[in-house]
Order: structure tokens, then sequence, then C-alpha cells
């Protein structure tokens, strides 16, 4: 019997389409990775019996980056990024073993059938997919096809059944547009980003971003923000007149009427004109008109709308409102959130969607009314050849979604509704006045029809008191005439809606990156978010951006990346060359690059006025190993050692705080040690700042402290404190916290991990033998008199922290509170000499009270 293997993009997704597809009638069991599950089947495929696997992937199976040694900042001239530097695909999450996942569950299989997400990204996971399934499936039968691709827009039995029915094959075109946008950003965002980082920072010390970054969609995004700033700081308010009259008729109330030269900007001029107007004590009516005009219902929803409007009337950032849609979608509650389209197809079930709707109580009513009346035809809108427009696709409640989750999804639904709904209709009346030959005017609304703004009634006419009955020739009393002063106001800050519409218009990002490129010059301190969701740059922020403007304004004006989105659209079309493409534009950014590059001064001379040089900055901290002289500490990110007396920096780690480390040298260079700390329910280590940027032995890498030094016999290294390996982590070594007592701890090198013990001990001390059955280095501990847990008043012990049965109720695993990057990073220096390793750990629990339980029991 062969075998058909089902990959989709998400473990959600994989198991609503195999429930689905098998009629509930499947079996699942967890992958080898433990992230994504299998779910079998057996099925028909092309007319014959067959197995079904359905799986998935967690987004990119692979991402782009460099080869090894062209990521060391330190050895690589950024120049050679452009041209020089290999690429090379690696796992975009080593930790997933996605490829091998992916290759034990397709070996053996006859088809592959790809569920990924309809877009380009999409379509390029399918060809991270097939590249590693393919060498490992059954080979075909002469030209017997054996991959396809499922096209669906939602997670309904229709959809999904119709995707089933009708597959195609993937799309290779677009696959090579993504693949051409990642390099793209990939070499022309870390050439740039590596020089002004280091160059900045070199020099500065209170730039407060650890990264000065730059990219091709993220700085022209950034200039939007910066030139509205520009707009407000040189706006010169201006003083201006207007003439404001107020009638009345009869014992009706007074009207204000609106003046026809609108405003003046001399006074004497205005003034001139009051002196005429209150000649006169009566206005006579010039004309009155009624109109019957419409507001026009809503187009059907695309991405950037639903953005926008998250923002701007949802308080709902960018990217949190695209995990939440990306949620609501996954969980069949909506169509796909990605599409540029805002028009229905022919063949779209207006009718079936709406009728899902009918019993929700905040929209029942009108849901019955369309349903009877019958259907508005929509609005035409722009159908960009992708997917439908986004709507809902079952009814749903606010205690199955949550609270952001069912704001968003009930003005989905809500504006589905709308679309099929009557335009709003009102009457607008408008009266003309004279005043001593002046003209006025006055206008009023009156709702004649509400439409679509009874589902939408934040859009509704608002309500307006009625305009007087009147005729030509009417005569009104004048009952107040003055001249009133005002000023022009400035523009305000960009909202996030604001911004959206400027990156669509200019074609800045696509519907899915809009979200990431805004969240990006938040997160680098380029612009802050405030009341409102308004968008304000920060000083760095603003100094790039004109720094930027005197080198190449190309850099920052949208033109240059609009024109690349382009040419990365026509790679997607088949009708550009992928790698004509892609040589073409990395050839005209290097030359952007070397002109940047010679011409930095001039950015460097704003710099100068905003920021303060790095020897101006910060407080001493510890001594130099090289010139004895106190360095002073930069908190501001990122923080450093800097020396002013050698004109050195020296790293340290993030996220945390730095200390002086009881005024000790490292053996090696006799720098001071400080301490690193992410808090009292956190772990700590010390470091030699020397060492932590130019490791000293070959098996240490770059940013590692002494908790992970292999000095043989420096007494904070690795070697003198290690106690053991890590419960839960793989080449992690639990190694004591010399300054954790009275709560004594130990904490992993590599991960959060940690473990309490020997609370209350005067002294824990990491001897030099080892446990028999375990090989972790045995600890002595000298107790307090007074608390001290072992048998018949005994102060001092010494055992294997994992294996001694005095110490099992003195042990017990936590996790730090705060992670700092590096207790993420893979390789590095494993623990030698005596072994610290747990010689007899084969398999490790997944689970972590068991990993608990296998260690501590």
């Amino acid at each position: 019997m062969k075998t058909v293997l089902m990959v989709a993009e998400k473990p959600s997704l994989a198991q609503s389409i195999a429930k689905i597809l098998s009629k509930g009638s499947c079996s699942s069991r967890k992958g080898l990775n433990g992230a994504c599950s299998v779910h079998e089947y057996m099925g028909t495929f092309s007319g014959q019996s067959v197995r079904f696997k359905m799986t998935s992937v967690c987004g990119h199976v692979m991402s782009l980056d460099f080869i090894g040694k062209y990521n060391n900042w330190d050895k690589v001239d950024p120049a050679e990024l452009f041209t020089k530097a290999p690429t090379e695909k690696k796992e975009a999450n080593p930790k997933l073993n996605m490829v091998k996942f992916l290759q034990v569950e397709g070996k053996g299989c006859d088809y592959v059938v790809l569920w990924l997400d309809c877009d380009k990204e999409g379509e390029n996971i399918c060809f991270e997919v097939l590249d590693a399934i393919e060498p490992v499936m059954n080979r075909p039968y002469g030209s017997e096809r054996t991959v396809y691709r499922a096209k669906f827009s939602s997670i309904t039995d229709t959809d999904i059944w119709a995707a089933m029915n009708k597959l195609g094959e993937p799309n290779r075109n677009e696959a090579l547009s993504v693949d051409a946008r990642q390099e793209l950003d990939l070499r022309i965002g870390c050439a740039f980003t590596r020089f002004q980082t280091k160059y900045f920072q070199g020099k500065y010390g209170n730039l407060d971003s650890s990264l000065i970054s730059f990219g091709p969609c993220q700085t022209p995004t950034l200039g939007f923000c910066v030139e509205r700033h520009d707009k407000i700081q040189s706006f010169k308010p201006e003083t201006y007149w207007v003439i404001q009259a107020k009638v009345l008729k009869g014992k009706e109330s007074p009207l204000t009427l609106d003046w026809d030269r609108v405003r003046v900007f001399d006074r004497e001029v205005g003034q001139m004109f009051v002196n005429m107007t209150k000649t006169s004590r009566e206005a006579k009516v010039e004309s009155v008109s009624k109109k019957e005009k419409a507001k026009q219902r809503p187009l059907a929803l695309n991405t950037v709308e639903m953005l926008r409007v998250a923002s701007s009337s949802l308080g709902m950032g960018p990217q949190h409102t695209m995990q939440i849609a990306e949620r609501l979608y996954t969980q069949g509650y909506i169509s796909y959130p990605r599409t540029e389209t805002n028009h229905y197809h022919d063949n779209f079930d207006l009718k079936g969607t709406l009728r899902q709707q009918a019993n929700n109580p905040f929209w029942a009513q009108e849901v019955k009314a369309l349903l009877s009346e019958g259907l508005n035809r929509p609005r035409k809108g722009a159908d960009a050849g992708d997917h439908p427009p986004i709507t809902p696709m079952r009814a749903a409640s606010e205690g199955e979604l949550g609270s952001d989750g069912w704001r968003l999804y009930e003005y989905i639904v809500r504006h589905f509704i709308a679309t099929v709904s009557q335009d709003c209709k009102y009457l607008q009346t408008t009266i003309s006045f004279t005043i001593a030959s002046e003209g006025f005017s006055c206008s009023g609304k009156t709702l004649i029809s509400p439409g679509f703004t009874e589902v939408m009634p934040w859009l509704g006419i608002p309500l307006e008191e009625a305009m007087p009955v009147c005729e030509r020739g009417d005569v009104f009393t004048v009952e107040e005439i003055k001249l009133v002063e005002r000023q022009t106001s400035p523009p305000d800050y960009l909202t996030e809606a604001d911004l959206i519409t400027l990156m669509e218009k200019h074609g800045i990002g696509t519907d899915a990156s809009i979200p990431v490129h805004i969240n990006n010059i938040s997160q680098r301190n380029y612009v802050t978010v405030e009341n409102g969701r308004k968008l304000k740059p920060t000083n760095l922020g603003i100094v790039l951006v004109h720094g930027y403007y005197k080198t190449d304004a190309e850099l920052v004006l949208p033109t240059i990346r609009g024109a690349v989105e382009k040419q990365l659209n026509l790679i997607a079309q088949g009708k550009a060359n992928y790698q004509q493409v892609l040589q073409h534009t990395l050839d005209i950014f290097k030359r952007k690059f070397h002109y940047f590059f010679d011409t930095i001064a001039s950015m460097d001379e704003l710099m100068e006025v905003t920021f303060s040089p790095i020897a101006a900055t910060g407080k001493p901290l510890s001594r130099c190993g090289k010139c004895h002289r106190f360095m002073k500490y930069i908190q501001a990110k990122p923080s450093r050692l800097h020396c002013a007396g050698c004109d050195e920096t020296y790293s340290l780690p993030q996220n945390g705080a730095i200390k002086l480390y009881k005024e000790l040298r490292c053996p090696l260079d006799e720098f001071e040690l400080v301490l690193w700390t992410s808090g009292s329910r956190g772990k700590s280590y010390p470091l030699c700042p020397y060492c932590f940027s130019n490791p000293p032995f070959r098996d240490m890498k770059k940013g590692m402290g002494c908790n992970e030094c292999t000095h043989p016999s420096c007494q904070h290294s690795l070697n003198s404190l290690g106690i053991g390996q890590c419960v839960e982590c793989e080449g992690g070594v639990l190694v004591l916290d010399p300054t954790s007592g009275p709560k004594w701890k130990m904490a992993c090198n590599r991960c959060n991990v940690m473990v309490h013990f020997f609370e209350h001990a005067h002294r824990v001390q990491v001897t030099q033998e080892s446990c028999e059955a375990c090989e972790a280095s045995l600890v002595a501990v000298d107790f307090n008199k007074t608390r001290s847990p072992l048998p018949d008043g005994e102060t001092q012990h010494s055992g294997c922290v994992f294996c001694d049965p005095v110490f099992q109720d003195l042990v017990e695993l936590k996790h730090a509170t705060m992670r700092h990057p590096s207790m993420t990073r893979g390789g590095g220096a494993r623990r030698g000499g005596r072994g610290r390793g747990r010689g007899r750990r084969e398999k490790k629990p997944k689970d972590k009270m068991a990993a608990l339980a296998a260690y501590f029991v």
C-alpha cells in the first residue's frame, strides 16, 4: 500500500486539516522532535487505497545566513558581505530537528501533498520541505507525478475538500522571489548594520540601543516617521481671522454661520468686513438646497485595512494583530488573514457566510433582516489574485476567543456584514445667507436610512440639531457678529495606521512584513509608541535619518526599495531572472555602501551634537588589566566597559546588572572580575571583561563567563566550580554560584535551569573528588549550627548533590526568571578533566518533573 505524506505550516493547522479529511477517524502520535504531531488514517488518492500521514513544520524549516567565519564582526570587512561572503541554508530552529523529523516521516512515502500557507512565504517553505524529504521518498515510476500543492484560504470542510480535489504544483518562481528578498535583506542589512554599529558604539556611550541596525525596508519606514517629526518641528503657526455670525428666527435656537471667505490673514481686512456686516441687523436667506447623499459601505476587508483599523480603533499594534489573526485562522474562525484583495469573487458564498452569524445576539437582528430582504451587491474592489478577502468562517463567542481575539473577530464580522448591507443615506440641507453683501452659510445632515452603519455604528451620521424650516427671501435676525483670532496648527505624529497607509502606497514591505518592520523600529529604540498609538521618533532615530539624508538620501527614501519590490514581484511572476535581479540590486547597494563608508563623517557630525563621547559616559567600576586605571561602566544599551587610558571598549552580557566582584583579578590578564546578575531570583556568574571578548582557550567562544572558562586552576573557572551535567539541556554544566549564600544555588552555564540547595549553610565548596555513581563533583557543606538539617546535630557533610541520600531533600530545581542570550548558545566548552557529566544518563525525560525525579530521587 502506498503512503501519502501531507505537510502543513503549523501543528494546529495539520490537526484541523487531518480531522476534516479523515472525517474524525485519524490516529495521532508525537513526532521525534516533540513539537509536531503525526495524524494517520486510511483513504483513497488518485483512485487507489493509500495510507495518509498528516504532519507539519513550524514556519520556515531553513533560514539564510553567512557561513561561520563571516559571522565574526571583528574579523570580516562588512563590504565583503555583498559578494564575497558565501551564504548557506541553516535550520531555522536547530532545537526542533525539523529536517531529521521530515526525513523520518518522509522515508518510504510515495507522494507528498503540501498544505503550506498560500502566499509567497508558503511557496518558499514548500521547497524547503521538498529539499528535506525528496531524497528519502520512494522513486516514482517513470514520469509519475509525486509532488502536489493544496491551495486553500480557510479551514472549513468545503474549502479543504475543494483543495484536496483540485491539487496543483508548488510555484518555483514565487519561492525564488522570497529567496531573493532574504539574500538581499541579509547582505545589505548586515553590511550597513555591522559598520555603523561598530563605528558609533565605539564613539558614543549613551545611544541606548544594542544594535544600530539598517534594513532596506526598516529604514524607509523610520524615514516616514522622522519626516513627519521634522514637519512638526519646523512648523511655524500663522495667525488668521474668521468672522463668526449667529442668527435666529423667532424663538428658535440661534444658528452659527460659516463665512464664505473662510478666513483672512490680515486683521485689518477682517475688521473691515466685520464693520461692513455690522451695518445690517438682518440676514437674508438667498437659497435653501436639499440633497440626498450616501455614505458608501466598506470594501471587502484585506490585511492592510485590518491592520489600520486594529491600530486606530482597537488600540492593537500591527504585529500583535497579525498574531491574533493567525490564531483565529488556524482555529478556523476566519479566512486566511494575509491578502491584498478587497473584492469578492463572483462564486463567493456571501449568503452562506452571512447565515452562520444569524444567531449571534450582537448582530442577529441585522443579519436576519439582510437574509429576508436580500443582500446588497458588494462594492467592486481590487482583485490581487492571491486570496479572498478576510471574512468570518464560523460563529464564535468571546469566551472561546479571549478578549483581544474577540475584539478582532467582532470587527471582521461587522465589516463583512457591512459589505453586503445598504449604503447609509442622509439628507444634507444647506442654507445660504447674505448679511450686508457678505455671504454666509450653514448646513446639516438628517438621517434617511442607516444602512451599514447599523452594524458599524461608530461610522454613523452624528445626531445634529434640525435645520430651521425656511425658504428663499426669509429674513433672520443677526444676534452676533465678531472677529475671531485663530492659529494654524501643526500636523500630529504619524499613527501606526497612517504609517501602514504610507508603506502600502510606496510599496515598502508586504502585507505580511509591514507589521514586522513597524515592530523593528520600535524594538531598536528608533521610535516610541505614544498614546493613541502615535509613533514619536527618538533622538537616535532622528539623527540616523538626518544622517542618511546628508550622506545618501536614497538609503532612507522609499523610492529605491519600492523599485526593488517591483523587481521581486516580477521574479514571482516569472518575468524577471532571479540571479540578474539579485546581482543588479547588490551592485547598487554595494556602491552605496562604499560611498556611505567614505562620507560617514557627515553623519558623525550630527551624532556629536546629540550624544556624549564614550569617555565622558558611565561611572568608574573596575580596573583595566593593561593600564590599571578604572574603566567606566556604561549602562545604556549595549552595556559595556570603556577604558579611557587604552581607548578600548569591552563587551558585557546584556539584560542584567553588573557590579564589581570582590576586587579579584583574572590570573590570565590582571583585569578585575565583574559579576553579572539577573536579580535575586535569577542566575549570576563572574566574568573577566577581557576574556569575555577575547576567549583565552581554543574550546571557548566569545561571550563566555568564568562559569564556562576551562582554565585548569583558576578558583572561578568551570573546572573549580562545575558540579554536574545539566538536568535539561545538552552540554550544559551546573556550576556553583559562590555569591549566592546563604541561599545557595548552582545554575546551568547554558540554559536557565537553577538548583537551590543547602539554605542557611555557612559554606558550600566544590571538592576535587567525584561521585563513583555519576561522576559529578562532590560538595562539602558547612551548615549553621542552629539550623543544620543533618542528623545528630552534625554541621558538616560531603557528598554528591545528585546521589547522596542526606542531601536528597535539600535540593530544589527551579528556572531563572531572566534568560540571557548567551544561555541559549549552542556549542562551547564541555566539562573536561575529572568528568563533570553524568555517566549513567542515557535517556533524558522530556517532562521537567520527570527530569527532576530522575535526578533527585
